[in-house]
């Protein structure tokens, strides 16, 4: 039975009164504006995860948490549930994207060229001691830069759009030469799978695989990723045929003229993963198998183990991979139900343990007092 304890509710105010004086009740609290302009790829980590793209009320977020990204993400999670769907977006090719960064290890000279953009790749990782000095520099809580195009302009804008260029994607090429399976006429699915508002049941339609990956959690996707190319997958070690960042349109369509319109754009990272294509003599024609990733905001790292992970997906659990299994990737890399379910942990359990102590204990003596037996049964029979 529980033991009733007293003050249980006054505790628990106590602890969050404590957390408001020691982090938010700081001596040089930080700013949400701080936030947005110093911890960049912290928020978009955080509203990819959380499935809610507002980088005001992601930075509140990770304030709120203290810089904890699961919980941060948690929170938005919570908000997105509270708000109206007021429609849906058109969908959107990433032909159309306002490109600031864009890579290949594929190929060296790609069309377009390659444009390596705000990266950290090619530093070396010291710690940068400058930093130690005065945080209260002039321009240090200055606002949050945004990525900047060839022209000067930003993605996330409308000023220069019709110059902004048009970069041709690498995997088209592969299609164009026959190494690549040929893009499907139509669309597999006549309505997306919508993961918010519908129980996901396996095997997934691929909309609703996609729509968990970009919403999974960064290092449970990163480790699974890096499992796979250690030879506990099937995906192996394939290449990037394109890593690029940039800005979506996002058009809806007009409730008067039914016509698309161009409402904002949404700072994205997309990745193409290409795997396999080894001819052989037997098997002269080895088409590469392609994986996709896209998330929101700057999350190379992210995209990347999605577009891998994406791939094994599309092979099934009947390839005999851990990997390859929908239930066995999508349901481990999510990021809520895995932090709630590991830190509800911490909650009281008396009951459930009181009640496994006293089984032990019944069959612990139950087991004593068979022996006993046994030792007399055994004593009494050599004499």
């Amino acid at each position: 039975m529980y033991t009733a304890v007293r003050g249980g509710a006054v505790a628990i105010q106590h602890a969050e009164d404590l957390i408001e004086q020691e982090v938010h009740g700081a001596h040089d609290p930080i700013a949400t504006r701080q936030v947005q302009a110093q911890l960049p790829l912290l928020l978009d980590q955080v509203m990819g995860e959380g499935s809610l793209y507002d980088p005001a009320l992601g930075a509140v977020a990770v304030r709120q948490a203290a810089g904890d990204p699961m919980e941060a993400g948690f929170l938005l999670r919570a908000y997105r549930t509270t708000l109206p769907r007021l429609g849906y977006s058109v969908a959107a090719s990433s032909r159309s994207m306002r490109v600031v960064r864009r890579i290949s290890s594929a190929f060296r000279d790609i069309p377009g060229g390659q444009l390596l953009g705000l990266t950290r790749d090619y530093g070396q990782r010291l710690v940068d001691l400058r930093l130690l000095e005065d945080a209260d520099a002039p321009g240090s809580h200055g606002a949050a830069q945004d990525d900047v195009l060839a022209n000067g302009s930003s993605p996330a804008d409308d000023s220069g759009a019709d110059e902004s260029p048009q970069f041709p994607l690498v995997i088209d090429f592969l299609r164009d030469e026959g190494m690549l399976a040929a893009r499907p006429e139509q669309p597999s699915e006549d309505e997306p799978f919508d993961v918010t508002r519908e129980p996901v049941r396996y095997p997934a339609p691929r909309s609703a695989r996609l729509q968990i990956l970009a919403r999974g959690e960064t290092g449970a996707m990163l480790g699974m990723s890096y499992a796979g190319m250690r030879g506990y997958g099937a995906g192996g070690h394939g290449t990037i045929a394109e890593l690029r960042q940039g800005a979506l349109p996002i058009e809806i369509t007009h409730p008067v003229t039914g016509r698309p319109a161009r409402i904002g754009w949404l700072p994205v990272t997309e990745c193409h993963f290409v795997a396999g294509g080894e001819a052989t003599l037997r098997s002269p024609r080895a088409d590469y198998s392609m994986g996709y990733g896209v998330v929101t905001g700057r999350n190379e790292r992210k995209a990347i183990s999605m577009a891998q992970l994406d791939m094994g997906l599309k092979r099934g659990a009947g390839s005999g991979n851990l990997l390859d299994d929908q239930e066995f990737v999508l349901s481990h890399i999510e990021p809520v139900d895995a932090m709630g379910f590991v830190e509800h942990l911490k909650l009281p359990h008396y009951v459930t343990f009181q009640s496994s102590m006293q089984r032990s204990a019944r069959l612990r003596a139950l087991t004593n007092a068979a022996r006993n037996q046994a030792h007399e049964a055994a004593g009494a029979h050599s004499h």
